[in-house]
């Protein structure tokens, strides 16, 4: 069934922010800088925030004339041409949010960004370099001595390291959910459009539609998750009271996007992972779950696949699994006072009940569906009763909520010590976690946008066949997700995800048709491609919560980590705790003021005077909430009757009010995801397209030799690969060390996005995009005497690359053949040169030039046609004649010919 409805592009993508005495004017445009809004936000309140929406749609002249009215009025004498009373502040591609603390109120814009990843023409951005800008007047402001240190912890925030938004793709809801909603019956989005054009904020948004007829398209918005949304805060006090597309949502965690080359048919794996903003912090101080069920280090991690060949959700083909990692769901925490690296893990509160384990899951329920799968991998035996607390009160508290759950919707527990495992000689770590891998996505199913390839009902495969989830005829749906955790949910529980992810892979690529059976080998280029995208993403969770990167990696578990690796690991603990120690403090702090759970007032005691902010994310400690659970029904009534299906992704009417749904002309730029992403009306460059700075396995993994299978799923050896995973690969680690560093930095000066005021005041900065052209890419000589080696690593040799040495001289077979290609060239085109004019001026002085060719028609523009003899021409008339009704009379050939063949056939 095609999609009913397309996604609505943001039409506010470029910003320039004007200033004068009394105002500022954030003047927003559509990519293409057809479409403008204005906002005013007045600088003469000290403390409250005014912003004025004037709710109208301007064209790129009407805001030339508005700006040039402005810059006129307030000037300080009246045609006064040397002063300017309207001055350009700054040029951004979003804003952040608004914040205040004692003072008066901050703007914070983006004013760098980089792709960073591709779905379906949707471009995820990266936020490289923020600007926050002070909104009242010097003459009103009223000081307050602690407002500069409240701005030094809101900007230890890094918002340039791992924030990503999206202009047209709903970034904190997963494909599934973004795709399910494109595909409601047109019966209820027009009902919704009725009442959206009834309560639209914008009184000139439906105009021209009612003349539009039956030809429209239906846009769809959708309500972000604010669960992952990271400036929800920030935009509170504007959401009501602006246009929808002056709201940029931001999340938190990792995106990383690679391209699968098979035989020349791209597929792009993308992994994106979504840092929960409730209950966030740092390692020891968030552990556990707060009296709302939110748990600590939550992060929902999805691993996309679309064949890139086709770029419309419509046509295209997308298949997405999800699964999730967080704290154990109960009231602990460790005490970092006694300075131990492992301090002692102590149960807060009794919680005979599971109170709050009852309120995560039901959470979970509602989001993705049954069954939810615990894969619990903390200790079991130990001489020292540690990490063994959790799991013993964790199933007891399974066990408790099971009881009261409808048998098919159970929690299914998986209990296994992996840390036991890899001390083990006998025991393979990887094979075990695999057959936890088959079981678990045999159980959940994935999410894929078409029906099953004929090839798979013709020849089914085993797997194939016991395959869980919902199957609907569109395809297939993902009911239920893995949920995987250990104590810090960091290395562990990374190299189980990478497990399952690789198995469901390998599933998703057989939904496609891609490969013949849903099995995915080590040491293949998409497997070490998929590795490479997982390290990154474990590493930069691991960063954000822990202080450091990865311990243990898959390679560690594998057993084949070169002896360098022990090392690494020793400075990646040390790093670890020395963050824990020393700078958690003050990140948790940081992270509080900016997520809006502590609110500087007045006369109340600072951020830094508080003993501890267990009051402030645990509500039930500073009220009575309103209302208690059962011990019994712990869930939502709704959600139990919709399982296994996720209760947010039916439609029903609650759903229906999170939607905001518009008719749109079938052409309109809201709409038109083919020119948001080809972008016709601007020139571009091949070396700065992101496709081609995207880790491809073709490139970076499969071997440069000719001979070599170039298929990505087959088993290479360590030597043939083109980026080895065991060691003697220190110039290959440097130079792709380089090239993640320049894809993780800022741009250098050169390419810095400059100023264009006095060309056009309504025009914007050109974006920092700051892809990295492989051509471009820097490769660090590591000395003189190497220098060979290095250029032999990087650049191949022409006999390996092409087949042949053009140094070489060729045979006298090529050299005849070359001979006799000149000789028809020049037989074709001899003519006398020295008596030809080769161009003729018309009367109009324009000079046309003549062709040379003996040719004269056929050529780029002009194809003489060929010549049809008579009898040829009435045979097709006849053929056409014939199709229309309209039969010749048959000649004698044609009645002899019928005779003889009636004879033969029958007498």
């Amino acid at each position: 069934m095609p999609a009913a409805a397309a996604p609505i592009i943001s039409s506010v993508q470029k910003l320039v922010l004007y200033e004068t005495r009394a105002r500022y004017f954030l003047v927003g445009s559509n990519h293409a800088e057809t479409k403008y809004r204005v906002l005013k936000i007045d600088r003469t309140e000290p403390r409250d925030l005014v912003i004025i929406d004037d709710r109208h749609v301007y064209t790129q002249q009407e805001v030339r004339e508005l700006l040039g009215r402005l810059d006129l009025g307030n000037r300080t004498k009246m045609g006064q041409k040397g002063s300017s009373g309207l001055f350009r502040a700054v040029s951004a591609f979003g804003v952040v949010g608004f914040v205040r603390f004692l003072e008066g109120y901050y703007i914070v814009l983006i004013t760098k960004r980089r792709k960073m990843a591709d779905i379906g023409g949707h471009a995820i951005y990266k936020i490289e370099d923020t600007n926050m800008i002070y909104i009242p007047n010097d003459s009103v402001r009223i000081t307050h001595p602690d407002e500069a240190r409240y701005l030094r912890i809101f900007q230890n925030v890094d918002l340039s390291s791992n924030f990503y938004f999206s202009y047209s793709y709903d970034l904190s809801h997963s494909l599934q959910y973004n795709l399910t909603v494109l595909r409601m019956p047109l019966e209820m989005l027009k009902s919704e459009t009725t009442q959206t054009r009834q309560e639209s904020f914008d009184i000139f948004e439906d105009e021209g539609l009612i003349t539009q007829g039956g030809s429209g398209v239906f846009g769809i918005c959708s309500e972000p998750y604010m669960k992952y949304v990271w400036n929800g805060e920030l935009l509170d006090i504007i959401k009501n009271t602006v246009h929808r597309d002056w709201l940029l949502y931001i999340i938190h965690g990792f995106c990383g996007q690679s391209k699968l080359l098979i035989y020349g048919r791209p597929v792009y794996v993308t992994l994106i992972a979504r840092r929960s903003s409730k209950f966030a912090g740092t390692r020891f101080l968030k552990r556990g779950a707060n009296c709302e069920g939110d748990v600590a280090n939550e992060v929902e991690t999805e691993q996309i696949l679309c064949d890139a060949s086709v770029m419309s959700f419509t046509a295209g083909s997308y298949s997405s699994y999800v699964q999730v990692r967080g704290s154990v769901p109960l009231y602990w925490s460790q005490d970092i006072s006694t300075m131990m690296p492992k301090p002692p893990i102590t149960l807060d509160q009794a919680d005979p009940f599971a109170h709050v384990a009852a309120l995560h899951f039901d959470q979970m329920l509602q989001r993705f569906g049954s069954p939810i799968i615990i894969l619990n991998l903390v200790k079991e035996r130990e001489k020292r009763k540690h990490e063994r607390i959790l799991s013993e009160e964790l199933v007891a508290a399974v066990t408790y909520l099971n009881q009261f759950l409808p048998p098919e919707h159970t929690i299914i527990y998986i209990p296994w010590d992996m840390a036991k495992y890899t001390k083990s000689k006998l025991c393979n770590v990887l094979d075990r976690l695999n057959v936890i891998a088959e079981s678990v996505v045999k159980k959940t199913g994935f999410f894929v946008n078409r029906p099953d390839s004929y090839c798979s009902i013709l020849r089914p495969d085993e797997k194939w066949n016991e395959l869980g989830g919902c199957v609907i005829p569109t395809g297939r749906l993902q009911t239920g997700v893995l949920r995987t955790n250990c104590v810090d949910c960091l290395d562990r529980t990374n190299t189980a995800q990478f497990m399952v992810g690789k198995c469901a892979l390998a599933y998703q690529l057989y939904s496609l048709g891609l490969i013949d059976k849903p099995n995915l080998q080590f040491d293949t280029d998409a497997v070490r491609l998929f590795e490479e995208l997982y390290e990154d993403h474990g590493d930069t969770l691991s960063l954000q919560y822990g202080g450091s990167q990865l311990v243990h990696r898959v390679k560690t578990y594998r057993k084949i980590a070169p002896w360098t690796q022990h090392s690494k690991d020793i400075m990646q603990t040390l790093s670890r705790y020395y963050s824990n120690a020393f700078s958690d403090a003050d990140r948790q702090d940081s992270i509080n003021l900016f997520l809006g759970v502590f609110h500087p007032t007045e006369g109340k005691p600072h951020l830094w005077e508080l003993p501890t902010d267990f009051y402030l994310h645990h509500k039930n400690t500073m009220r009575l909430l309103p209302t208690r659970r059962s011990y019994t029904y712990w869930w939502t009534p709704e959600v139990i009757k919709h399982l296994p299906l996720p209760y947010d992704e039916v439609i029903c009417a609650a759903n229906l009010k999170k939607l905001i749904v518009k008719k749109f002309h079938k052409y309109e730029e809201e709409i038109d995801i083919h020119n948001e992403f080809f972008r016709p009306y601007e020139l571009s460059s091949f070396d700065d397209t992101f496709c081609l700075a995207m880790t491809s396995s073709a490139r970076d993994f499969m071997p440069k030799t000719v001979g070599i299978d170039p298929s990505p799923f087959t088993v290479r050896k360590p030597d043939e690969t083109g980026k080895s995973v065991l060691g003697n690969k220190s110039n290959r680690e440097e130079a792709v060390l380089q090239r993640k560093t320049a894809a993780s930095a800022p741009p250098p000066p050169s390419e810095e996005a400059v100023s264009s005021s006095s060309e056009d005041d309504s025009g914007t900065d050109r974006e920092e995009e700051g892809s990295v052209s492989q051509r471009s890419t820097p490769v660090k000589m590591s000395d003189t005497g190497d220098s060979a080696k290095v250029t032999e690593n990087v650049v191949q040799p022409m006999k390996e690359v092409y087949g042949i040495n053009l140094s070489d001289g060729l045979s006298e077979e090529d050299l005849s053949i070359y001979s006799r290609f000149v000789q028809l060239g020049q037989s074709q085109h001899k003519q006398d040169k020295g008596n030809q004019q080769l161009y003729s001026r018309g009367p109009d002085g324009v000079i046309k030039l003549m062709p040379i060719s003996a040719f004269s028609q056929d050529n780029i523009y002009e194809v003489q046609p060929p010549r049809v003899d008579r009898k040829s021409t009435e045979i097709f008339q006849a053929h056409i004649q014939a199709s229309q009704g309209i039969m010749q009379p048959l000649g004698k050939e044609d009645t002899s010919m019928y005779r003889e063949y009636i004879r033969n056939r029958y007498l």
